[in-house]
């Protein structure tokens, strides 16, 4: 089962990178050709900018995110990095 983005907005943009990283996956990584998944990073940063755009949108607190998406910064509350 696929999730959606917790963005309306980002919704073609993910489908976009998970094209990229499922073609890279599958076509490249299980079948040990190389290819490089540094490919698909234009279309993960433009998700991820996206993503940041409707976490702020739709107040949902960065601090209660769990996962590589958010720097420290990002997910103390007020910014507090101690």
């Amino acid at each position: 089962m696929k999730m959606d983005s917790i963005g309306k907005d980002c919704k073609d943009l993910k489908k976009n990178y998970e094209s990229c990283f499922n073609a890279w996956y599958s076509e490249k990584f299980l079948k040990n050709k190389g290819g490089n998944i540094n490919d698909c990073e234009p279309l993960f940063q433009e998700y991820q900018k996206c993503l940041k755009a409707a976490i702020k949108k739709n107040n949902i607190p960065l601090w209660q995110l769990n996962g590589g998406m958010l720097t420290d910064s990002e997910t103390k509350p007020n910014g507090d990095t101690t």
